[in-house]
């Protein structure tokens, strides 16, 4: 199941709604192809000092956005989740708070839709069926952990 338990939901100061249970958004505008375009994957040699925010919806390989020697993040959202702007403000705390840590936001909706974009790319890609959805890769590139187990890992390190 990918939906964070209640409790840990309360300790990240998360709280599921409706507004992000799986919906079908309204169709992309024409915008939409400069944009995947723009959203081409760029390798990190280094942490950015704020998350970058990755995808648009277009499908990605995670591996390409992995910060060498780091602990990465990468947080499935979208600007419709309220659970997912209220996660927001702690990973970006914890970015910049642990250099150890680099969060990667993974945007999945595509440009011009309004509400979830299920139907994106990368939602099938990566089987999205809740959100926000964190899979965390240690120092070493390989997964450390994905989903619920993720966010047991990240509650830890933002003190929860």
């Amino acid at each position: 199941m990918r939906y964070p338990s209640f409790a840990r939901a309360l300790a990240l100061g998360v709280f599921v709604t409706a507004g992000c249970a799986k919906q079908t958004p309204s169709a992309p505008t024409a915008a939409a192809p400069a944009a995947a375009a723009a959203a081409a994957p760029t390798a990190l040699a280094t942490k950015a000092p704020e998350p970058i925010h990755i995808s648009h919806g277009q499908e990605i390989k995670l591996t390409d956005y992995l910060v060498p020697g780091k602990t990465t993040i990468f947080d499935f959202y979208s600007e419709f989740c309220p659970p997912c702007r209220a996660l927001s403000p702690k990973l970006e705390k914890l970015h910049q708070d642990r250099a150890d840590i680099a969060v990667v936001k993974v945007d999945i909706n595509r440009p011009g839709i309004h509400g979830i974009d299920w139907q994106s790319p990368v939602a099938h890609e990566f089987g999205l069926q809740s959100i926000p959805h964190l899979t965390v890769y240690g120092p070493d590139g390989a997964v450390k952990a994905d989903g619920d187990a993720a966010y047991d890992l990240v509650l830890g390190w933002i003190g929860g």
